[in-house]
Parts: C-alpha cells; structure tokens; sequence
C-alpha cells in the first residue's frame, strides 16, 4: 500500500560552539533530544502513543551518544512505552538518512507516524571518539584512504578552484547566514535549549560571525598535517597526475565544529487528519549513491540526479537546493556540475558559517530549506550532503 510521507514539523537546536566553554558543552546530548521531543509535543499537541519510531543519526555512537540515545531519550523524557526508537551512523549523511528510513517506512504502509533526526555533542565527546576501521594503517593503505579534508584540497586541484574561490564563497556564506539569523529566517524551526530549571542555555547559533577575505586569508590551511601520515602517497595511487597538492581550505571555508540535535515529523494523510496536523511538505524523491572513496566528497551531484530520476524532475523543477557545506569545494563543484546559480543554493549560508553537527545536520538542513519555501512561497527543493567513504544522499521536498 502506497502512501504519502508528509513532513508535519522539522525543528532543531541553535549550534553551539563544539569546544569546552561552548554554548551546548554542558548539556548532554540525551538532553539536546528531549528538549526537541519536549518542543514537538507541545507545538503540535502530539499523543506520545501515536508516534511509533523515533530514528537519530550520530557521527560519534559511544558514550554519551551510544547504545541506541533515541529510546533512551525517548524513556528517560517520559515518553510513551508504545514508541521505539532507533540509532542510525551514516557519517555525514545520517541526518538525512534517518529522514529518509522513516519516509519510506510510512510510504510502504508500516507506519503512519514517526520522528527523525540526529544529535551531535562535538564538544563532549570530539571527532573520532568512536574509532574507526579505517584508521587501521593496512585498511587504510588497501583503500587509498585520506582525510575529508585532504580530499576536499584535492577536489578544489582537480577542479581547478583556488584559495581566492574558496574563501570567497566563504565569506558569502557568513553574510547569508547573519543576514538570515538577523531577518529572522531561522525563528520557526528553531527550538531554545533550556536547562531542568527552564533557563534558557542557547538560543541562537553561535558560530556566525563578520567575516572579511582579508580575515579568512590570514588563516593557514588546516590539512598540511596529514601529508606526514602517508595521506599524500595514498593519494598519489590513485591520482598520479597530482604531482603536488597545494592546501586550501582552512577553519575558515570549512564547516565548523558545533554540537546541536534535529528532529523531523513525518505521517501520512490519515494520520495527520486524525491529529488535526497540518501537513507542511511531502517527500518527492530521496536517493543514495556511492562516490570514488578517495576523493570522497564527490557524491551530491550523483545522489542529487539520481534523485530528480525517481522524482521525474530535472534541476530546472527544483526552486532552492540545500548542500550542506562540509568544505566551500564541495559546494562549488556541485554547482559547476549541476548547472546552480548562487541564488538557488544554501540562500541562507550553511555549515561554513554555523557549523555541521555531524550526525544532526541532514535533518537541520531539510527543515531550514522548508522554512524558507514558505517564506518565499516557493514549492520544491533538493537537500543533499557528502559523506565519508565516499557516499551521496540527495533528498526531494514539495510543498502541499
């Protein structure tokens, strides 16, 4: 039985800085989840009982962030028993995946309502808490692996863009995401995290910031360390032809370090009827694709043409695209490739200038796009992220 997912609500978290004396860094990620479960009941006047799976994606999946924190959120919150929960790690693209897993659950008929999402704490826990099997040095040198950022140096290479580029997107990506924040663009996903008194914690984000070309090219690249790991001879295996890679992207044209969480609700048309849910958009399309894992960043132009296949769409149906900005190469070779012009894509800046909760931001993303459909009255729009190993998603929304 085919049904519609609707998205009924997308909301999420401001970023906080993802270092100690951030604004999240004493807050647990269990509970950046049950202010957003908090947030969705009360904004929607939700039955607990009626929503029967709750999916979060997390980069770091150990500790704080382990053993499954969607039920665990989910009971230590008070949640309904009826309501499961499940934990999802597709690195970057988790957010996103976790959105996807629940739409096509309730379009085959499983379910009719369920929430997804992601949460990431970067300050409590750091990159790589959670290991990795790629950082045993003989899997390592058997699948030519590199760093994400060394990877996205050696896109802007191949691609021809310079640190000027690089820093001049940028730049623009602070302006958007200012002029957003201060437009109030972000007001209606955006939930406050409060502490157990009520007191409000963060209620912004917090990494935004005035940016010149002459602050960003004061910054020294942030990859040049990984050369001294043998990074620089796996990547000359598979490309031969880069006879010296010159480092380009810095803390500032990269995506930021934050802690936030994200949460989505989705249903189909009965369910929303029976609730008195006002349905916001319904998911077109959505798509996976993998990517050479070397150069790794490369999978959104892919996933995303995979994903206008499905939908019966072309790049000329989609009114906004969302990508979000791992590195400012990764966005600038999307557009090349997919033809974008600036006004179409991350309208209101992206991870350079607020950061990428690694685990969270798929689903931030998706509902930052929606918000601003509305407010423009536009009707669709393609989400999509890289993601490590070399992995692309790619995500349709459509007003209703």
């Amino acid at each position: 039985m085919n049904q519609e997912a609707l998205i009924y609500d997308a909301i999420r978290t401001p970023r906080g800085k993802g270092k100690a004396g951030g604004g999240l860094y004493e807050v647990k990620p269990v509970d950046l989840v049950g202010n957003l479960l908090a947030a969705m009941k009360e904004r929607n006047d939700l039955p607990e009982e009626r929503v029967e799976d709750v999916v979060l994606a997390t980069g770091e999946p150990v500790k704080e962030q382990g053993q499954n924190i969607a039920k665990t959120a989910l009971v230590y919150s008070g949640w309904s028993e009826k309501t499961t929960g499940a934990q999802l790690h597709r690195y970057c693209a988790g957010g996103l995946d976790a959105v996807n897993t629940v739409a096509m659950k309730i379009m085959s008929g499983m379910e009719s309502l369920g929430m997804a999402g992601g949460v990431e704490s970067m300050s409590r826990l750091g990159i790589g808490a959670s290991g990795a099997a790629a950082g045993d040095p003989w899997v390592a040198m058997h699948s030519f692996g590199i760093s994400q950022g060394l990877a996205a140096d050696l896109m802007a290479h191949l691609d021809g863009f310079s640190r000027e580029d690089v820093d001049r997107y940028a730049c623009e990506s602070q302006r958007r995401a200012a002029a957003a924040r201060d437009g109030g663009h972000f007001d209606r996903g955006l939930v406050p995290v409060r502490d157990l008194n009520g007191v409000t914690v963060l209620d912004r984000d917090e990494l935004i910031r005035p940016t010149s070309m002459e602050d960003l090219a004061s910054l020294k690249p942030s990859f040049t360390l990984f050369e001294q790991y043998g990074h620089g001879e796996f990547l000359k295996f598979k490309y031969p032809q880069v006879e010296k890679l010159t480092c380009i992207h810095t803390p500032g044209n990269s995506s930021g370090v934050v802690d936030g969480a994200s949460l989505v609700l989705l249903g189909n048309r009965q369910v929303g009827s029976d609730l008195g849910l006002t349905p916001r958009a319904r998911i077109r399309a959505c798509a996976l694709t993998g990517a050479e894992p070397t150069i790794m960043l490369a999978g959104p132009a892919p996933a995303s043409q995979k994903a206008l296949e499905i939908a019966g769409m072309t790049v000329d149906d989609i009114d906004l695209f969302e990508l979000n900005e791992a590195f400012a190469s990764v966005v600038l070779r999307y557009q090349r490739l997919m033809g974008i012009p600036d006004d179409k894509i991350n309208v209101n800046g992206g991870a350079i200038a607020m950061g990428h909760p690694i685990g969270a931001t798929g689903a931030m993303i998706l509902g930052t796009v929606l918000d601003e459909l509305e407010r423009r009255d536009l009707n669709t729009a393609l989400v999509t992220l890289c993601a490590g190993g070399g992995i692309g998603i790619a995500t349709i929304i459509e007003r209703v």
